[in-house]
């Protein structure tokens, strides 16, 4: 197989940026998930967390990157040829002039977060119509909870070059030579989400010919093409070698929710049979016995890296080669509290 596709999302929630190449770390792509959106509810203040499912408006924002900045902007449905000024944020913040700010995602809560302020809020805010917290996790880290997610030790036995064999313990790292529990920024549960174009294939044969299903809706971070191995191949997948090298452990499944059904263009639930694509999943995906109520598409990912920290970054580009190297008698288990 191949890598045909690579995503990030420095803005959560926001359109993807497709790349060329990417550089992975502990916690996936570089700037991937590292701002949120959330709307202050009133009057209590409360803050909710903004995704494409609840709210659809989130598909109208384009975000790419310009020098060391993210670009973002806003495709009103109504005038599609308008050429609005974008937002410009910084990648990188100094926290120290803003307020820090409780969040929660998916009942992770970051040790640190800040808000944005204006005129970062205000943008959205007027373009959202109501008020918005832009948030950035800064030296924020979030737990990955419940027991199926976080990655195993595991032994790998490597040869030598004097044909001896070599036991060497491969595991999930927060940093060279440092053992240590993963965390995650806001990305959802896990650092990457791979999903294969064979399996979309098929999501796109339940649809009319003239429309089929593009795969920035499942919102991947690595996309491959599946070359060789069947549609729903990856249900099975444990660990994945790049360029025969670099390693990512595959811990658990994608359940799916109604953003699936949403149109980019008008940010609104789609209309005909694209807005259906739930529906026709939930008929013979649900196969997660953990979130039996929701379809499958695609595997969480953490990258692998050995105790003397080889691995714990590198970079993979479009094209790069991709071989299961590891597969799982059985499906894994959704078991993330709450969620």
């Amino acid at each position: 197989m191949k890598i045909t596709t690579l995503y990030v999302y420095p803005i959560k929630a926001l359109r993807g940026i497709k790349l060329k190449s990417a550089r992975i770390g502990p916690q996936g792509i570089a700037h991937d998930r590292t701002f949120m959106l959330f709307q202050v509810s009133e009057p209590d203040g409360e803050l909710k967390k903004m995704q494409v499912d609840s709210h659809p408006q989130c598909a109208l924002f384009e975000q790419e990157f310009s020098g060391g900045n993210i670009s973002v902007r806003y495709h009103e449905p109504e005038n599609q040829d308008q050429d609005e000024q974008p937002l410009v944020i910084p990648l990188t913040i100094d926290t120290a002039t803003l307020a820090r700010i409780n969040v929660n995602l998916h009942g992770s809560a970051p040790s640190s977060a800040y808000s944005m302020g204006s005129p970062y809020e205000d943008w959205f805010s007027a373009r959202f119509g109501f008020p918005i917290r832009l948030v950035y996790i800064g030296d924020g880290k979030r737990a990955v909870l419940g027991d199926t997610l976080p990655p195993k030790q595991h032994q790998q036995t490597t040869q030598n070059g004097k044909g001896g064999w070599l036991s060497s313990l491969t595991s999930y790292v927060t940093g060279r030579g440092q053992e240590g529990k993963p965390w995650i920024t806001f990305t959802d549960v896990a650092p990457l989400l791979v999903t294969s174009e064979s399996s979309l294939h098929d999501v796109s044969a339940r649809l009319p010919a003239d429309e089929p299903m593009p795969m920035y809706k499942f919102r991947p971070n690595i996309v491959v093409d599946g070359q060789g191995e069947e549609a729903w191949a990856e249900d099975l997948w444990a660990e994945l070698t790049f360029n025969n090298k670099h390693k990512l452990l595959l811990t658990g499944n994608c359940v799916r929710c109604v953003s699936l059904n949403v149109d980019y263009e008008t940010g609104k639930p789609a209309v005909g049979e694209l807005g259906s694509v739930l529906k026709k999943l939930m008929k013979d995906r649900r196969v997660d016995t953990g979130s039996k109520w929701s379809p499958v598409f695609g595997r969480y990912a953490f990258p692998a890296v050995m105790q003397d920290g080889q691995g714990a970054s590198f970079e993979l580009r479009v094209g790069d080669e991709v071989e299961v190297t590891k597969r799982n008698a059985e499906r894994t288990v959704w078991d993330w509290p709450g969620l």
